[in-house]
């Protein structure tokens, strides 16, 4: 198997860096801690996790050579897909797909469409986000709106989690959300999605990915993303991924994102 692939005696004498953005596990310390121990067992090498608050900030780290792999969304990925290696990709109820929801408040009885948010305060996670700032900005765009100027207000939350607390909460009229993340909190925290209303989902569309710097050697390439792929037919691998309410990793194709490739061409980036 790819994860048995034997390393160059010098790579193991330096730690596997990998780039994350906020997780919106409630034992977020805890999940890691145990993720980081059985990946060092099954890569033989030390591992550190590097947390960010934003996509751009792992992706500037991943390009310039500071950190081996890392988590990201589909839409940096396909905007640097040059300078980034496909690694793996998760399966989320089977698919490796996922979709955006755009929310409000759950009293909020009359707004049925993004369109009919039109002059009111919305919420978007990160700039950097497909489902979360992509998708509602590509909609807009096809509806023949300026997304811009399209709300009365715009902001940031830099999680999905405080998307749906921002909407719950009517401190937003709208949001963009990441479906896998709103439909886990259904399971973990049904008080928080309980005071929102999905509106719209968009099509299916890449499931964040897990990318390589360019110039990964193709050895530990290789060892990682079998590693990622071996998770779903070992015990303490399907304890973790049922954690993170996943089926298991594929490698995946970068066709996967061409939806998200066309929908950027589209939007004016920042």
């Amino acid at each position: 198997m790819a994860a048995l692939t034997a390393l160059p005696a010098h790579a193991a004498d330096f730690p596997v860096r990998i780039g994350l953005t906020p997780v919106f596990l409630d034992d977020q310390m805890s999940f890691l801690s145990q993720w980081r121990r059985w990946l060092e067992v099954k890569l033989g090498r030390t591992v550190v996790f590097v947390q960010r608050g934003s996509y751009r900030e792992v992706i500037d780290l991943l390009r310039s050579g500071k950190l081996d792999f890392a988590w990201v969304c589909g839409y940096p990925y396909v905007r640097h897909r040059q300078e980034l290696k496909l690694v793996a990709v998760p399966l989320w109820r089977g698919e490796p797909c996922y979709q955006s929801y755009l929310i409000v408040p759950a009293d909020d009885a009359r707004t049925t469409t993004l369109a009919e948010l039109r002059g009111k305060v919305f919420a978007y996670s990160d700039p950097d986000s497909n489902s979360g700032y992509l998708y509602p900005r590509y909609l807009l765009t096809t509806q023949g709106e300026n997304p811009d100027n399209f709300f009365s207000r715009s902001f940031f939350t830099w999680a999905h989690r405080k998307v749906v607390e921002a909407v719950g909460i009517a401190l937003a009229d709208g949001g963009a959300v990441d479906g896998y993340v709103w439909e886990t909190l259904v399971e973990l925290h049904p008080d928080l999605t309980r005071s929102t209303r999905v509106i719209e989902r968009s099509p299916p569309l890449g499931y964040p990915p897990f990318v390589a710097r360019s110039d990964i050697p193709a050895v530990e390439l290789a060892r990682f993303r079998g590693v990622l792929l071996d998770m779903a037919v070992d015990p303490e691998g399907m304890d973790l991924l049922h954690r993170l309410r996943l089926d298991g990793f594929i490698p995946g194709k970068p066709e996967l994102f061409d939806e998200i490739a066309r929908m950027a061409a589209r939007v004016k980036n920042p």
